[in-house]
């Protein structure tokens, strides 16, 4: 039986030897209803005081066997409350420790900082990807809501160096701070940045003034989700079927078109292949939309014959399958299919 369902019914049972008790003395001795359920609460609670009135030996038969029902009942309820009790602080210690374990275990992942509802949303996506991360949150609502996820999380400043050192930002790939001001993301950013140089910061702009500032203190992207919010209803205003094409193909949710990045590994087959012989858009159905050199230049539409160099991150547009097939081509990690 459900622990809860059992001290459901033993709370029932108590109030029927209430019940029972104070109808007993009314029947047996002849007391009104208060002085019956004064006498039945004494003898129950085993407090010592003295009878209402002296009991009949009818009465006194009837208060041994109400006491033993009683110190029973009770003692056991007691019992079993101090248990749960007990059990939910361990469950409670032992479940922050593997927390605490798992996020120990963690290299190469992300930190986010704020489980907001932009946090939320990266969370969400980030995890549909297969990307490790650990989020820092210090609300007590929003740390009530992580508890019923299965995200990985720690209670604390984010702003607190001691709080990232536990996130393992020093082994950290990257981190993305949506807390609730530009004050507070702008300190991360430069406690993070002076923890790992190599770190790569994404920031959440409230103010469009405040990007400088926030690049200046370390962010390698800064978002201003007013600003990304008001160009993309002025494009749908003005290209609207180039932004539902852009939707499609950057949604995970999409089956039918997705882009994606592929990073090109050491000991790929296309590494020193031409793009017209990589068989990318031949066999696998993709459109190469650009090609991040490993040297950070960029080429849009890049020509048939350009050479694929190690290192170089291809940007291509087409269906999930044909994306997976390139990911194992270029020796990138497999990744999870969306949903």
């Amino acid at each position: 039986m459900h622990p809860f369902r059992q001290l459901r019914y033993l709370l029932l049972l108590i109030l029927l030897l209430l019940a029972g008790g104070t109808t007993g003395y009314m029947l047996v001795e002849g007391w009104p209803f208060l002085d019956s359920l004064y006498m039945t609460v004494i003898t129950l609670a085993t407090v010592g005081f003295e009878e209402v009135a002296p009991l009949h030996p009818a009465g006194e038969v009837f208060t041994i066997v109400l006491i033993i029902l009683g110190v029973g009942v009770m003692s056991f309820t007691v019992f079993r409350i101090a248990q749960l009790l007990l059990e939910g602080q361990v469950r409670l210690i032992l479940g922050r420790r593997q927390l605490e374990r798992q996020i120990r275990a963690l290299d190469n992942h992300y930190v986010l900082c704020g489980f907001g509802r932009m946090g939320s949303v990266v969370a969400q996506q980030l995890q549909r990807a297969g990307i490790p991360f650990v989020i820092v949150e210090k609300a007590e609502p929003k740390l009530q809501r992580l508890a019923t996820t299965e995200h990985l999380y720690l209670a604390g400043d984010a702003t607190v160096e001691e709080v990232l050192e536990r996130a393992g930002v020093r082994r950290a790939k990257g981190l993305v701070t949506t807390v609730a001001s530009d004050a507070e993301n702008l300190f991360i950013t430069l406690t993070a940045r002076e923890m790992n140089p190599g770190l790569f910061i994404v920031v959440r702009a409230f103010d469009e003034r405040s990007e400088a500032k926030l690049r200046r203190a370390g962010a390698d992207r800064v978002v201003a989700p007013t600003q990304i919010g008001a160009m993309r209803i002025a494009h749908y205003i003005l290209r609207p079927a180039v932004v539902e094409l852009v939707e499609l193909a950057t949604l995970r949710e999409s089956l039918e078109l997705q882009l994606e990045e592929v990073r090109v590994r050491a000991g790929s087959r296309l590494v020193g292949v031409v793009l017209r012989d990589s068989e990318i858009r031949s066999r696998m159905g993709l459109i190469v939309v650009a090609v991040n050199r490993a040297d950070e230049k960029t080429l849009f539409n890049p020509p048939s014959d350009t050479v694929i160099g190690e290192g170089d991150v291809l940007i291509a547009l087409g269906r999930p399958e044909g994306l997976r097939e390139l990911e194992d081509a270029a020796g990138a990690p497999r990744r999870p299919p969306p949903g």
